[in-house]
């Protein structure tokens, strides 16, 4: 396992469970003693974890919120897409997130890459779950949309979101879906949300529909866009061939984690 996967599922474990021992990644993830604790080392330099004799316990501040939310449903699939939607973003950039557990697992992704550490990247997120995990990541700029948050989703939704995307540029976004289809493209269950995705995508210069194999086929009530709105889908690899192809057909560029 590279050691930017590693990093990233040392904090997903920390997220589930609350601490971690040395042992028990060692057992895990098959790396050296050493490496795993100059792993847990360098993620407490980034105030994403404490060090504790033996392992590591959460950042309290920045994992409260993300462990309410997070859905353990799909997790590896998830991962799978979060390591190839990170691998697209370049040192400087500024970024778009949307709510969701997917792009929750970008941004832990996000989090992990020790390229970023220099140059670090502006991230632009309607989340609160995502603001407040990258907000312990002192090289990144993390800004929050405002609104009227979505007890749900922990999105914020409304004018305020619209008044300030209107006002910025995204270098790209990724927009987390409740449904993808070829013929109906991206939506989502909630018109709120969908607006707000919608405006991020509009900003910004590439926008990607990240999905678990599990949204594809699938249609919900707000529709977002299709491929020239999005013209790149991020999956995982449990999505089958005919799935693919027929978004491959209709228009989307589909790359699997």
């Amino acid at each position: 396992m590279k050691r930017a996967a590693r990093l990233s599922a040392i904090l997903d474990l920390l997220a589930a469970q609350g601490e971690v021992s040395v042992d028990d990644l060692v057992e895990r993830f098959g790396a050296s003693p050493a490496t795993t604790r100059r792993d847990l080392d360098s993620l407490a330099e980034r105030r994403l974890l404490t060090r504790t004799h033996g392992g590591a316990v959460a950042q309290s501040v920045a994992y409260e919120l993300p462990i309410r939310f997070r859905s353990h449903h799909a997790t590896g699939a998830k991962e799978q897409i979060a390591a190839v939607a990170a691998s697209l973003v370049e040192p400087g950039q500024v970024v778009g997130l949307s709510g969701g557990t997917t792009t929750n697992a970008i941004a832990t992704a996000l989090a992990a890459r020790d390229d970023l550490a220099d140059r670090g990247i502006t991230v632009v997120t309607n989340a609160v779950n995502i603001a407040a995990q990258l907000a312990m990541r002192p090289e990144f700029k993390v800004v929050v949309t405002g609104g009227v948050i979505h007890a749900r989703s922990f999105e914020l939704v409304g004018p305020f979101v619209e008044q300030l995307l209107g006002g910025i540029r995204l270098d790209v976004a990724f927009i987390g879906v409740n449904a993808l289809s070829a013929d109906a493209g991206a939506s989502t269950h909630d018109e709120a949300e969908a607006a707000v995705n919608r405006m991020m995508a509009q900003r910004a210069g590439r926008a990607m529909i990240v999905a678990d194999a599990s949204k594809i086929g699938r249609t919900a009530f707000a529709h977002l866009g299709g491929p020239d709105l999005f013209p790149l889908v991020i999956t995982d690899s449990a999505a089958t061939d005919e799935q693919r192809a027929a978004l491959t057909d209709a228009g989307f560029d589909v790359r699997v984690g």
